[in-house]
Parts: structure tokens; C-alpha cells; sequence
């Protein structure tokens, strides 16, 4: 069973910054790539970034821990239109080199105006 528990959301004014984290534990082989989604209500999950990828969007940067199984998404310049729930999503490879992909249980950012 993999788990991936995301931290750092939150509420924060306009321009400013959160650092979202996402830890994956479990029994895996390795992971394949992590990256960060978000989703706000009656639109589908979008984008935001994944480890292949780097930096997106001018304003995020996405990084990586690998001994930690962690990864992070630094945003800043925050805009009210950046207010969704981000979710952390990893593809994960077992002994067998099959790959699973797994999902956080999002966390919330609110950018107030």
C-alpha cells in the first residue's frame, strides 16, 4: 500500500507564498515521476507541474527530494485565481516494474484578494 500525504496549504493574501509538500511512504520499488494537480469545483483536475518538467507557470517551481520521497511545490506571486485543491499524484513502481499511479487526498489553497 503506498500513501501520499500532502501539507502546506492554506489561506494567503494575493502575491503571497505557500510551499505545498507531499511525502510518499509504503513498500515500492522506486518512484517514477511525482508531480501536483489542482482542481476547483465543477472544472477537472488540471496540471500544475510534474518532476520531468521543472519550473511551470512562471510563478511555481517543483522540486524533489528522492531520499525523502518528497516532493514539493513552491509557489509564489499567489493570485486569487490559483485558489484550488491541490492534489500530489506518483507513479510508483513495484518489484514486478509495474507501474501504479497514486493520489494524495488534496489540500486546499485559498489566495484572498
Amino acid at each position: 500500500q503506498v500513501q501520499l500525504v500532502e501539507s502546506g496549504g492554506g489561506l494567503v493574501q494575493a502575491g503571497g507564498s505557500l510551499r505545498l509538500s507531499c511525502a510518499a511512504s509504503g513498500s515500492f520499488f522506486s518512484i517514477k515521476t511525482m508531480g501536483w494537480y489542482r482542481q476547483t469545483p465543477g472544472k477537472q483536475r488540471e496540471l500544475v507541474a510534474v518532476t520531468t518538467s521543472g519550473a511551470v507557470k512562471g510563478r511555481f517551481t517543483i522540486s524533489r527530494d528522492n531520499a525523502k520521497n518528497t516532493v514539493y511545490l513552491q509557489m509564489n506571486s499567489l493570485k486569487p485565481e490559483d485558489t484550488a485543491v491541490y492534489y500530489c499524484n506518483a507513479e510508483v513502481v513495484f518489484g514486478t516494474l509495474r507501474t501504479y499511479s497514486y493520489w494524495g487526498q488534496g489540500t486546499q489553497v485559498t489566495v484572498s484578494s
